[in-house]
C-alpha cells in the first residue's frame, strides 16, 4: 500500500501504481493537514474575502465577484466549460498515473479541497475506474486545463470511464464499483484542473520506457558490433576517462562488459584502423542520451510532489496567494531535452542498420538475403527504420519554443509543455521500432558470423530474442517480425538490467 503524503511519492511509486495495480490510500498526516488547510479556505469564505477562483470568475473573468448562492455551481460551471480536449483518449495507464499525480498534488496541503475528495479519486484509482482524457487540447499553462477537466468529470458522475475493459458513463461505472458522485465545494472544481498533471503523467511514462530502451539499445548495439566485427578498443577505459563525461564512461563499461569474450569482435588495425561512428562513437552518443534522460528524471522527481495549483492557500501565515505554478515549462524544457535524446537513439541506430545490409560497407550477403537479387532480405527494413527517424526529427521540434496568447490575453505566455510530452511519448513508440528492425538485423549478422564464437551476454540475448524472431531463410512478411519485436521490447522482464549493468549504473 502506498500512502500519499504530496512530497514522498517516487517514480517507483508511480510505476508500481500504474503497471502493478498498487492500492493507494492518503496519509493520516497529510489528511489532518489537508483538512486544516480546508478550515482556512471556509474562514475566508465567512469573512468574505476576494478570493480568485473561489467567488470570482476565471481567467480575464477573474474581477467578476460571485454570488454566494452560486459558489458551488461555480465549480461544476468550470469543469464542463473546460472539457474541451480533442482527439484520441490518453491511454488507461496515462489516466492512472494523472489521477495518482493529481491526488498526489492536492494531498501537499496546499490547495483548500477536503480530504474527501482526494479520497474519492483514490478510490477510482483503486477501483480500476480511469476517466477518458482527450490527449489533445492543453497549452499547458493555467495547468492542464482541458485533461485535467476529463479526469475530474467522473469525480462528479459526469463523462467517461474505461472500467472492466469497457468504455462506459461514468456514472455507471460508479453505479457499478458502489460509489457516489461527490458535490463540490468552493475551489474544489479550480484545485481539481489546475496543475501540470497531464504533461508530467506522460513524461514519467516515457521517462520509464526510455531508460528501459536506453539499456536495450545497448545490447543490441552489442549485436551489431559483433555482426559487423567492431573494434573493441574503441571502449577502452582509457579514452573515456579522459574526456570525464559520467555517462559515457558508463555505457563503454557496459559495452565492454556486455561483449567480453566476443570471438567475433576485433582489434585496431586487425581488418581495419576505425571503426564508422555509428560503432566507435556508441559511448559517446548513448552516454549523451542518458544524460538528457538524467535531467529529466531530476525534473519529473521534483514535479510528481510539487503544489501547481492557483491559487495556493498557506495555513499557518493565513495567506491566499496567486501565483503561476501550473506553468509547465521545466516539463516542457525537460520533454524537448529528452526528445533529443530518443531522436539520437533512433538515429544512430539506423546508421547501423544501414551498414548490416549495405553490401558496399560489409562482407555479408547483400541485404542480409539468404539468396540476394531472387530474395530482398532486409532491404526495406532499413527503409522503414528511414521513415521513422524522420518523423523522429519532425516531432523532435522544441514544442516550448511556440507559444499563443489565451483568455483574452490574460494568459499570455503558455509552454506547450503537454504537446512535447505527447511528441517525446510518440518518438518513444517509433524509437523501439527502428531498435526492433536492428535487432532483425543484428541477429542475422550474427548468425552468419556464428553464434557459437558471440560473447556469452550477447549469445544469451540472441537465443532469447531468436523465440520471438526467427532466422531468415527466405522473405516474409517483415511487419510481423518488427511488431512481435517491439512488443517484446516493450514488455520483456526488465530483470537482466538489475543482473548485469548493477556495478556500472
Amino acid at each position: 500500500m502506498i500512502r500519499l503524503t504530496g512530497n514522498t511519492l517516487t517514480l517507483d511509486d508511480v510505476h508500481q501504481v500504474v503497471f502493478s495495480g498498487q492500492k493507494v490510500q492518503l496519509d493520516l498526516q497529510a489528511k489532518v493537514n489537508i483538512e486544516k488547510n480546508r478550515q482556512t479556505v471556509e474562514t475566508f469564505l465567512k469573512e468574505k474575502k476576494i478570493m480568485y477562483g473561489i467567488n470570482t470568475g476565471f481567467g480575464k473573468l477573474s474581477n467578476i465577484l460571485i454570488d454566494e448562492v452560486d459558489l458551488e455551481q461555480l465549480q461544476i460551471n468550470l469543469l464542463h466549460s473546460h472539457a474541451c480536449g480533442v482527439g484520441e483518449p490518453f491511454s488507461e495507464e496515462v489516466s492512472r498515473a494523472m489521477l495518482l499525480l493529481r491526488a498526489n498534488a492536492l494531498a501537499c496541503g496546499f490547495s483548500g479541497v477536503r480530504p474527501a475528495l482526494i479520497e474519492r479519486m483514490l478510490d477510482l484509482l483503486n477501483a480500476g475506474i480511469h476517466p477518458v482524457i482527450p490527449a489533445q487540447g492543453s497549452l499547458g499553462a493555467s495547468g492542464d486545463l482541458a485533461p485535467l477537466a476529463h479526469l475530474a468529470l467522473p469525480l462528479i458522475g459526469k463523462g467517461e470511464v474505461f472500467y472492466q475493459g469497457k468504455r462506459i458513463a461514468s456514472q455507471n461505472a460508479l453505479q457499478q464499483a458502489n460509489l457516489q458522485p461527490i458535490k463540490l465545494k468552493p475551489k474544489e472544481g479550480l484545485a481539481l484542473i489546475n496543475g501540470t498533471q497531464a504533461m508530467t503523467a506522460v513524461g514519467v511514462l516515457s521517462y520509464l520506457e526510455m531508460e528501459k530502451m536506453l539499456y536495450q539499445s545497448e545490447l543490441i548495439a552489442a549485436l551489431s558490433f559483433e555482426g559487423l566485427q567492431g573494434i573493441i578498443d574503441a571502449f577502452e577505459p582509457a579514452i573515456h576517462h579522459v574526456r570525464g563525461h559520467k555517462e559515457q564512461i558508463e555505457v563503454a563499461a557496459r559495452m565492454c562488459k556486455i561483449l567480453q569474450g566476443s570471438k567475433l569482435t576485433t582489434k585496431q588495425a586487425e581488418l581495419r584502423v576505425q571503426d564508422a561512428y555509428s560503432l566507435r562513437c556508441i559511448p559517446q552518443v548513448l552516454g549523451a542520451c542518458w544524460q538528457t534522460l538524467h535531467y529529466a528524471k531530476e525534473k519529473l522527481e521534483i514535479e510528481i510532489n510539487a503544489v501547481t495549483d492557483n491559487p495556493i492557500i498557506f495555513t499557518d501565515e493565513k495567506k491566499i496567494l496567486s501565483g503561476g505554478n501550473f506553468h509547465g515549462e521545466p516539463i516542457a524544457f525537460a520533454m524537448d531535452f529528452l526528445k533529443l535524446g530518443i531522436a539520437e537513439v533512433a538515429n544512430i541506430s539506423e546508421r547501423r542498420i544501414e551498414r548490416l545490409v549495405n553490401p558496399q560497407l560489409n562482407d555479408l550477403p547483400a541485404f542480409l538475403s539468404p539468396n540476394p537479387g531472387l530474395q530482398s532480405g532486409a532491404m526495406i527494413l532499413q527503409y522503414s527504420a528511414a521513415s521513422l527517424v524522420s518523423e523522429n526529427k519532425t516531432l523532435a521540434h522544441p514544442a516550448s519554443v511556440d507559444s499563443i496568447p489565451s483568455s483574452a490575453n490574460q494568459e499570455d505566455h503558455v509552454s506547450m509543455g503537454t504537446t512535447a510530452a505527447r511528441h517525446a511519448y510518440m518518438m518513444i513508440q517509433n524509437t523501439r521500432n527502428v531498435l526492433a528492425i536492428e535487432l532483425i538485423c543484428a541477429l542475422q549478422a550474427c548468425e552468419y558470423r556464428g553464434v557459437a564464437n558471440m560473447a556469452k551476454t550477447t549469445r544469451k540475448f540472441y537465443k532469447r530474442a531468436r523465440n520471438i524472431i526467427p532466422s531468415m531463410i527466405k522473405d516474409r512478411i517483415f511487419a510481423e517480425d518488427i511488431a512481435r519485436a517491439a512488443h517484446w521490447l516493450k514488455e520483456a522482464d526488465d530483470s537482466y538490467v538489475s543482473e548485469r549493468w548493477e556495478n556500472t549504473k
